[in-house]
């Protein structure tokens, strides 16, 4: 029964509005705004009753007086509530783009239209919630920390905001369903192999700890490992000094889907978008082909990259 009631519940909050994901800033006013008693409220609307009926019984002047005034201030609280939420507004929803597993930091930024202060507003997305008080300024951000679970554009529902100031005895609330696309990255393979070398100047050599030839000698500095230190010529310049190598490498790297072939999707995905983060993180130029898709690159910095992952974020599911 419990269960029944519970969903008859989750249909009637689905007919409040929006209906629809809708353009942002999005400003509340009374037609989107729902008031309902708490559970205390029920608790205290039961008692008033009983007063009352007690005090109209016995025809107790003074009792009366006090439940008609305490049904006052019951009514007082719900007008308090709602305004509480009216003429607040949604500016934006926005997050960076994570991988696939990691908690997705949703920012929501509030703001008032009018001098009232907003206390003990409660902002809630499947389950995860936080607070905010818009007292001092004008405008708040709130950070939900949504879980994912697959790459791809994250489904991102309505969002409540409600409050139950000042005294507990109601619930305001109202909804936003921002039409913002989140997206979140493939999972990168957790032990993949070492990047693919490709076909490029073979002279072209940048500084590496397990290079081949020395590249140069410098001072030591905190944090060197003593076996790079080069006791000879250290001697020989009463001051420590380390090598340094060097290990030849290509102008660009191809991370190339067909080559591949015999991993699934998803681990092709998992393997190229790990690929990526290492080319990202070396420096290098990469070029990423993937079926049904113009060859991206060769480029490298974080505006490629991005391009990138989202293009094997966004490959069909098996």
């Amino acid at each position: 029964m419990r269960r029944g009631w519970g969903a008859r519940w989750q249909h009637l909050q689905h007919l409040a509005r929006p209906r629809r994901p809708e353009h942002l800033p999005s400003r509340f006013d009374r037609r989107r705004i729902y008031v309902l008693p708490t559970r205390f409220g029920l608790f205290v609307a039961a008692l008033l009753s009983a007063m009352l009926l007690g005090a109209l019984n016995y025809n107790n002047n003074p009792a009366l007086l006090l439940a008609l005034l305490l049904a006052t201030v019951s009514i007082a609280s719900a007008i308090s509530a709602h305004l509480q939420l009216s003429a607040l507004q949604v500016d934006a929803v926005s997050a960076e783009p994570v991988t696939a597993g990691a908690p997705l930091r949703l920012r929501i930024s509030l703001s008032r239209t009018d001098t009232r202060a907003r206390r003990g507003l409660h902002v809630e997305h499947d389950g995860v919630a936080a607070f905010g008080h818009l007292v001092d300024s004008d405008q708040i951000e709130v950070d939900l920390d949504l879980p994912t679970h697959q790459r791809g554009w994250f489904d991102l529902s309505r969002i409540r905001i409600a409050t139950t100031q000042p005294l507990g005895l109601v619930r305001a609330w109202s909804w936003v369903w921002p039409e913002t696309p989140l997206l979140v990255y493939a999972a990168p393979e957790a032990h993949a192999p070492a990047l693919p070398e490709s076909g490029g100047d073979p002279l072209h050599t940048r500084v590496h700890a397990s290079g081949d030839e020395l590249h140069q000698l410098r001072p030591y500095r905190p944090g060197d490992p003593t076996r790079s230190i080069a006791w000879k010529h250290s001697a020989r310049r009463d001051t420590l000094l380390v090598r340094e190598y060097e290990k030849p490498i290509g102008v660009e790297v191809v991370l190339d889907w067909w080559r591949l072939a015999p991993l699934g999707t998803e681990a092709r995905i998992a393997r190229l978008a790990r690929w990526v983060d290492l080319a990202e993180r070396e420096g290098r130029r990469y070029t990423l082909t993937l079926p049904g898709q113009p060859v991206l690159g060769p480029g490298n910095g974080s505006a490629h990259h991005h391009l990138c992952q989202r293009a094997l974020a966004l490959l069909p599911h098996d």
